[in-house]
């Protein structure tokens, strides 16, 4: 019961005063099966780019944190090739900072705001968290070429809400399908734990 209340204050919330930049919306009538889209920042190399994401909500909500992914595919050093997501506020403690207070309007403005700012020292994706740190003229023209390849309102890349593509089923360049599949385990960090180890 305090789940649906709240799920349908949050998507009233939503879709009537959403955050700069995020649209929302239910997928077929479903409270627990979301979509959001958010606009890439002004800046970034995200900049121009439509973002699809899935936002599937657990029967433990509040107390259990969204599911939040991807569709659209993105180069990003916190965000893999399945679209998942490393953000500490989409997980429970201990390793997680989720708690009951969040909302789903926070999380995606969390999600917005790692674009513009990622965290390379808690990858996903281990190259492209190395990339960032030490040849970052590469990473931005890396993220750019993928922005306008799939997340390009022009050139019809990001699809309609019936028409998602999920990165997993996007056909990608062979060189960064290759890289994409490295691990964040690739990089020895000693004592400090990652997304990929929790």
């Amino acid at each position: 019961m305090q789940r649906t209340s709240r799920l349908k204050r949050e998507l009233h919330l939503l879709t009537t005063e959403p955050p700069p930049g995020i649209m929302f919306w239910q997928n077929k009538d479903r409270m627990d099966d979301l979509r959001a889209q958010i606009l890439g920042g002004a800046n970034t190399p995200y900049d121009k780019g439509v973002f699809n994401l899935e936002v599937v909500v657990p029967e433990r909500y509040p107390f259990e944190p969204p599911k939040i992914r991807f569709l659209t595919p993105i180069y990003h050093p916190n965000i893999d090739s399945a679209g998942r997501i490393c953000l500490d506020v989409l997980r429970l403690p201990p390793k997680g900072a989720w708690r009951p207070s969040l909302n789903i309007s926070t999380l995606l403005t969390s999600i917005q705001l790692l674009m513009s700012e990622p965290n390379p020292d808690d990858p996903l994706m281990a190259d492209i968290s190395s990339e960032y740190k030490y040849n970052k003229e590469v990473f931005i023209r890396n993220a750019k070429q993928w922005t306008e390849k799939y997340a390009s309102q022009q050139k019809g890349a990001s699809k309609t809400p019936d028409e998602e593509v999920t990165q997993s089923e996007a056909s990608t360049p062979k060189e960064s399908a290759i890289s994409q599949k490295r691990k964040a385990n690739d990089i020895s960090r000693k004592g400090k734990k990652t997304c990929l180890d929790s």
